[in-house]
């Protein structure tokens, strides 16, 4: 019988000694309890932005007059003292707005890949989530899955649930309802920098916006590429086509994308940017039979608008 080293001994702790099984188990227990709010951090690389939209101005006044129906769920910081918060973001800043100090809570342990797991669940199926938010939380969620599962090769992409035998993303596209393609087009806007992230996000205070397939295109392009990209579409006041997008990523993918080849590619004219002429159809119906198609209507005023440049001319000749 071989013997035990000193390390292989252990020394009783305090609940060891001073507490018996049953008040042990009931330590681990999760619990309700008043929480002071400057004791609660964020959660580490939350993806959801707390935004004082309309919503928030409502949720501020339902706990102004009811308090916060539904406790908010933190665990205790991994890292530091106090606790570290898992749901309930939105509630808390509507009970700091209202100057509370304290906060209903359920505090309980969890993992670092379980936390992240309940974080984004709940969230994820929130109506007015951004781009960009989704594919950091799809990301992360993705990566703890991983963690849960069984990886395939030290390359691998993809991770085989014990408990399912499917693929993360797979079980992932379940869950949220899109595709395995459409779920790694939102974790390609985790590429962008911070200013394309911001205008497919519809966020910029200048207004400027760019659309989800020509961001996603954009996010294999070098960081520099991206800011030249940026430089641009605030330069020019244009933000490049889809088609363009695309162009890029194949040149740039050629080391053959640079300042002066993004310059001239998002100058070109797309005819999304052409000049039009438009009415409402009540300014105009009136001049129409009930019956006439927008069309109809368009041909109508095309050669009444012909008409009177020949007019015009003639006059003009005399």
């Amino acid at each position: 019988m071989s013997k035990k080293s000193i390390n292989d001994i252990r020394v009783p702790t305090y609940d060891d000694l001073f507490t018996n099984e049953e008040q042990r188990q009931e330590a681990k227990l999760e619990k309700i309890m008043e929480v002071p709010v400057e004791d609660i951090q964020e959660f580490k690389n939350h993806p959801f932005r707390v935004r004082n939209d309309e919503q928030m101005s409502e949720l501020v006044k339902s706990v102004s007059a009811n308090g916060i129906l539904v406790p908010v769920l933190v665990r205790p910081h991994p890292n530091s003292h106090g606790y570290e918060m898992i749901s309930g973001h939105r509630r808390m800043n509507a009970a700091m707005v209202n100057g509370q100090e304290k906060i209903q809570a359920i505090v309980r342990e969890l993992t670092d890949d379980q936390a992240t797991i309940i974080m984004v669940d709940s969230n994820i199926q929130r109506e007015n989530i951004l781009p960009t938010e989704r594919g950091f939380a799809y990301k992360l969620k993705l990566d703890a899955m991983k963690h849960q599962g069984k990886q395939i090769s030290s390359t691998s992409t993809q991770v085989a649930q014990k408990s399912q035998n499917k693929w993360s993303v797979d079980i992932l596209s379940e869950e949220v309802k899109q595709s395995r393609d459409q779920i790694r087009r939102f974790i390609r806007l985790t590429e962008l920098i911070e200013p394309l992230r911001d205008m497919v996000d519809g966020i910029r205070s200048d207004g400027k916006k760019i659309a989800f397939n020509p961001a996603v295109e954009l996010s294999y392009l070098s960081k520099e590429n991206q800011q030249l990209v940026v430089k641009n579409i605030e330069g020019l006041d244009l933000t490049p086509s889809h088609a363009q997008t695309i162009r890029m990523k194949e040149l740039s993918r050629e080391n053959r994308l640079d300042e002066n080849v993004i310059y001239s590619i998002m100058k070109e004219e797309k005819a999304n940017q052409k000049e039009k002429l438009s009415f409402k159809m009540e300014d105009i119906n009136e001049y129409f039979p009930k019956n006439y198609t927008p069309r109809e209507k368009s041909e109508v005023i095309l050669k009444l608008l012909k008409g009177w440049a020949k007019r015009r001319n003639k006059e003009q000749e005399r």
